[in-house]
């Protein structure tokens, strides 16, 4: 039996942050020497003072000049440019990030439009694919099924003081590249990252945590370097008690934490999130995050289409988890907008590897019957028709709307297209698969098969269309435009639940975003004013439903700014023995 004595690395609760009299803050901190420069949240590198070197035992650990934090951005920036290509870029910003947590995220707000696919999707995909290969440093926690025993006393290690935040994988089903083990932490640390560069939330208080469950990855298991528990997946009723009693202890030891759910299977996804969404403020980012972005795409082509949403016929292409969080999202929007369930139901069509989702088929999942169509409507189909070929579901089902969730590259071929669109004038088509290499269909094959008249939102960066003399906006459905400024209202409120009155709020306030009439989305780079915005809409629902621990009286513009880290540098003072007592 393994020992777990209880307790952690370097002590950070004695920091704290103060404000003196004329307004300026400041950091108390009883770290010194090289255990100072070791703290990846504390280290300036050399930007630190000369006043600061003498008082925390610096003097000859650092070059003697003192460079200011542009100067360090300068030199960092430079150091990027210089790796060879974009895995071994992330792997330089991992590095900065295990060492200088503020330069990191300077740097990277200072390029986002060009940082972000190395951080975010699409290429964390490819870092987490080599995350034992390149490994140098933990962060997070690491819950293994073997330890199942110790949750308790694992979670007792974390000794860097209150958490707000925590993204929690099994890394069953990381889009587009599947079952990745314990290198999934690698998806949960890369969505702390963003949720501090949109957003603002502190760095300090978030946790990454991986549930090692096994994985079902034969390269994994046979992978000499692979650092996860070398095992099959554990799966059925020990799968469930062990995900419960790391839920039960998150609970006892961080009682008001957020907590997103990341990358599971479709079932345990739907499952979990069902099970703890009303006992614990607990949310989905494949589900839910992906749904309200979608939606908020969709809001705002139905302005430009002048077509009610009930009058729509939406065809999903990937009923996996993200596909029926979308499909759950627009089905609830048409209830809002008149239709009764049935009704709203009915203008679904949904396809998996098993073809169109029908009423007959045996062992459905559960989340996905309520879309399944009747096995009567495909009697009447040609004889040589096939519910399995999306081509012919498109020609029989005539989709207005055509979203792609399928990690199918090309589905949304030519004749596919061009079939949807001769019954459309405008046709609504998402090719919402990433990265690149899964995309359904590119924008520009898209735009030019249909003339200029589709819609087009993609799930992969992709940039904007010419043709025949006229650009046509692409926008990106990033769940980075959703899940940050949802988190910083949440945490800035004090949310206990997280309900669909606040994801709708998210999603119109998403919507109502774009400065572009003809663009669907806003930008990358209003990355950090769409979140607040988000952030205040949200906290403002949750007060107004009764879910929020903050008074009612209360400034939520001030509350949510005062909630927004910012990368910057502030001045260090020691920690006295007697405020260390404390």
């Amino acid at each position: 039996m393994r020992e777990f004595p209880k307790y952690g690395g370097l002590q950070f609760k004695s920091i704290a942050i103060t404000v003196e009299k004329e307004g300026t803050k400041y950091i108390r901190t009883d770290l010194r020497g090289s255990q100072l420069l070791q703290s990846s949240h504390l280290n300036k590198g050399t930007a630190f003072s000369t006043k600061e070197r003498e008082l925390f035992n610096l003097i000859g650990l650092l070059p003697h000049s003192v460079e200011t934090l542009d100067e360090q951005l300068q030199r960092a920036y430079h150091q990027y440019s210089l790796q060879a290509d974009d895995l071994q870029k992330n792997i330089f910003l991992n590095n900065l990030y295990h060492t200088n947590e503020t330069l990191f995220f300077r740097l990277i707000r200072e390029h986002i439009q060009e940082m972000m696919p190395i951080v975010y999707t699409p290429t964390a995909g490819l870092a987490i694919q080599h995350y034992s290969d390149e490994f140098r440093k933990p962060r997070g926690i690491y819950l293994s099924y073997p330890d199942r025993e110790h949750v308790d006393e694992i979670l007792d290690n974390w000794s860097d003081g209150e958490i707000d935040l925590i993204v929690l994988t099994d890394s069953e089903q990381i889009l587009g590249i599947g079952d990745q083990g314990a290198n999934g932490i690698g998806i949960s640390v890369a969505k702390l990252v963003i949720y501090t560069l949109c957003a603002g939330i502190n760095p300090r208080r978030m946790l990454p945590i991986m549930i090692d469950v096994g994985t079902n990855n034969p390269r994994l298991l046979k992978d000499p370097f692979y650092l996860g528990w070398r095992h099959p997946r554990i799966s059925s009723e020990e799968y469930h008690q062990f995900v419960e009693t790391v839920i039960n202890a998150i609970n006892e030891k961080f009682p008001q934490v957020f907590l997103q759910w990341e990358d599971f299977g479709k079932k345990n996804a739907r499952y979990h999130l069902d099970r703890y969404q009303d006992v614990m403020c607990t949310f989905n980012d494949d589900i839910q995050g992906t749904g309200a972005v979608a939606m908020a795409a969709l809001l705002n082509a139905l302005k430009l289409t002048g077509t009610p949403l009930s009058h729509h016929r939406v065809l999903i292409y990937g009923a996996g988890t993200a596909g029926c969080g979308i499909a759950d999202q627009i089905w609830e929007q048409m209830v809002k907008e008149g239709l009764n369930h049935q009704e709203a139901y009915s203008c679904f069509y949904l396809m998996d590897r098993q073809g169109l989702v029908t009423r007959d088929r045996d062992n459905i999942d559960y989340f996905k019957a309520p879309y399944a169509c009747s096995s009567t409507e495909t009697d009447e189909w040609g004889p040589a028709d096939d519910p399995k070929d999306l081509l012919d579901v498109v020609r029989n089902v005539q989709p207005t709307i055509l979203i792609g969730t399928s990690t199918v590259h090309g589905a949304f071929n030519r004749e596919v297209v061009t079939t949807m669109a001769s019954h459309v004038e405008q046709p609504i088509i998402f090719p919402l698969s990433n990265p690149l290499t899964l995309a359904e269909a590119s924008p520009d094959d898209i735009i030019k098969w249909t003339e200029g008249r589709a819609l087009v939102a993609t799930g992969s960066p992709f940039s904007d269309v010419e043709f025949q003399g006229k650009s046509y906006p692409v926008s990106q459905c990033n769940n980075a435009l959703i899940f940050p400024g949802l988190g910083l209202g949440i945490i800035s409120c004090q949310a206990e639940r997280v309900t669909s009155g606040m994801m709708d709020a998210a999603t119109i306030e998403l919507a109502n975003s774009t400065t572009d009439d003809a663009r669907l989305l806003p930008e990358i780079a209003q990355l950090q004013e769409v979140s607040k915005n988000i952030g205040v809409a949200v906290a403002r629902q949750a007060i107004l439903e009764g879910v929020a621990r903050t008074q009612k009286d209360r400034n939520i513009e001030s509350i949510v700014e005062s909630n927004i880290w910012e990368p910057v540098y502030v001045q260090y003072k020691p920690l006295t023995s007697m405020e260390n007592s404390k």
